[in-house]
Order: structure tokens, then sequence, then C-alpha cells
């Protein structure tokens, strides 16, 4: 049996603390404590490195708000290099002071610095009986095994000090869904991948308890991206029905990846300090309740 299961391996990284940031002492107004705070001022301390997918989506809108907010550095990646230039020229553009790196590579590869865990695709959009075991296979290494790989790196990474670093810490964020939530949100292969991310986040943040590095999961509803466009939007289009996307949400809408790329950057910055194995429904109420149709219930 593995030790990692153990009772002693669970003690271990429970109790396994290292150096903790201090809390901020705000010393006191009129005989009064202020408020105390670990975190600082800004948003984005250190450099941030981000796993990109689907460039002309969430992925996209994710990087322009990290560097749009005080990233150092931004590191994009993708599978394909079609935009991947363009959109370096586009960062290096707007964010001149703000270092933007690309590079060309598979996420299920093992092969990959610390990055956001935000690889998708849509599955196969098939019955089960009728999903074959590569397609169904090929999915879970796109939506999950990128996960673990960037769980694996970016942990380790996370621990390094320097100067400008004192404590070990960092924040590691993964694309879930709705999907993963609640059946019915999508293809056989995609909801399963997609609550798989949930149980990995939740447990890579008791592997790593007592190191000051956070794990966290986004789970987007309908969401205009890359990857939706020729599922969703574009048909809907075609029919004259694009009113009708996202039409189940309590918001009657669906989300723009900006409104997903503003979750992930709280998420990865000191305002979300003491937030850790969660995942965020960003769908607009979608998943809050089972689905209705105004006025079909007595």
């Amino acid at each position: 049996m593995s030790t990692v299961t153990t009772p002693n391996r669970r003690l271990k990284l429970l109790t396994g603390q290292v150096a903790q940031p201090p809390i901020i002492d705000e010393g006191t107004y009129k005989g009064m404590p202020r408020v105390a705070r670990r975190a600082g001022d800004s948003r984005l301390r250190y450099t941030i490195s981000l796993q990109i997918i689907l460039l002309l989506g969430m992925g996209r809108a994710i990087s322009h708000q990290y560097a749009r907010n005080g990233a150092r550095a931004v590191y994009i990646c993708d599978y394909a290099d079609d935009y991947l230039q363009l959109h370096v020229e586009e960062l290096n553009e707007l964010y001149p002071e703000v270092d933007i790196h690309a590079r060309k590579f598979d996420a299920g590869d093992e092969d990959g610095d610390v990055f956001f865990a935000n690889a998708a695709n849509s599955g196969t959009w098939k019955e089960v009986w009728n999903t074959e075991v590569k397609e169904f296979e090929q999915t879970i290494r796109t939506n999950l095994t990128s996960v673990f790989i960037a769980i694996k790196h970016a942990g380790p990474a996370m621990q390094v000090t320097s100067k400008d670093k004192p404590y070990s810490s960092g924040s590691i964020i993964a694309t879930s869904s709705t999907a993963g939530l609640r059946s019915n949100g999508g293809s056989t292969d995609y909801s399963a991948a997609k609550a798989a991310v949930v149980s990995l986040v939740q447990t890579a943040c008791y592997q790593y308890a007592g190191r000051n590095i956070r794990c966290n999961a986004i789970a987007p509803g309908m969401t205009h991206s890359g990857m939706t466009e020729p599922v969703f939007y574009s048909p809907a289009r075609e029919r004259g029905t694009l009113h009708k996307v996202g039409q189940l949400c309590l918001l009657r809408r669906g989300a723009v990846a900006d409104e997903i790329a503003r979750v992930a950057l709280f998420l990865g910055s000191d305002e979300a300090s003491h937030v850790n194995g969660q995942v965020w429904a960003v769908d607009g109420g979608l998943s809050s309740g089972l689905p209705y149709k105004l006025g079909s219930m007595a």
C-alpha cells in the first residue's frame, strides 16, 4: 500500500509547516487595533505563469487580466500556434512593462513550467455506449492529465524562495466546469474529466498543506470562447436563435471570457489569500438549483 495514504503520511502533510508570511502589524487607531492582514497591497507580486489553450477564449482573457494587474511576466502556451505570436504582439503592445513569453506545447505532455491549468476540449458528444475508449482517453488527457501535470510541477516551483520571495507561496488554479458539478451539462468524457478536476484540486490542497500553496478550481457555465463558438454559438447564429444560448442561466445569458478571467485574477491574487480547496462556479446561477422554465411550475 502506498505510504501516501497512511495515517503517518497524512499527519506529516498536515503538520509539516514551513515559514509563513507574518501578520502585518498595522498599529492602532486612537487606541483601537487596526485591521490585521497577511496580504500586501499589490494584487500580483510575483511572476505569473499561465498555461493557455484556446487563445480566442478564456485563456486569452485571463492573460490580459494578469498582465493588466501587475504580473511581472506572463507565459502563454498552446498546443497549436495559429494565434500564439499574434497574441504575444497584442500583449506586448498593450502592456510593454510586462515580460511576455510564448511557447507551443501539448498540455498533456509532462514537459512544462509552472502554468495555469486551463486546457480543454469539449469531448465527443456521443452517448456513452458509442464513445470509443481512445476518444474518452484523449479527452481525459487534455482536460485532466494537463491539470495533474500543472499541479505536479507548479507546487515544487512555488516552494522555491529568493531574496524577493522569502516564503513558500503560490496559487494553483484549474478550470473545471458546471458540467463537472451537475449531469447533462456536457459530453460524457468531458463531464467526467471536469468532475475529476474538482477532486484533484481538493486532494492537492491537502498534500500541499502547510506550504502556503493554494489550490482552487473555477467552474464556468456557458461561456463564449473558441471552444463553444463552433458547438453552440455558431449553429445558434445560423438558426437565428443566438438569444437562446445560455437561457437556462438565471441571468438569461452566457458569459463572456472576461467574466471568468476576473475570478481567475482574484484567485491568483493576495485578495484570495485564505481561499483554498474551493470550486468557484461562475455560471450566472445555473448550478444553484434545478433548471426550470418560468411559468411551468404551479
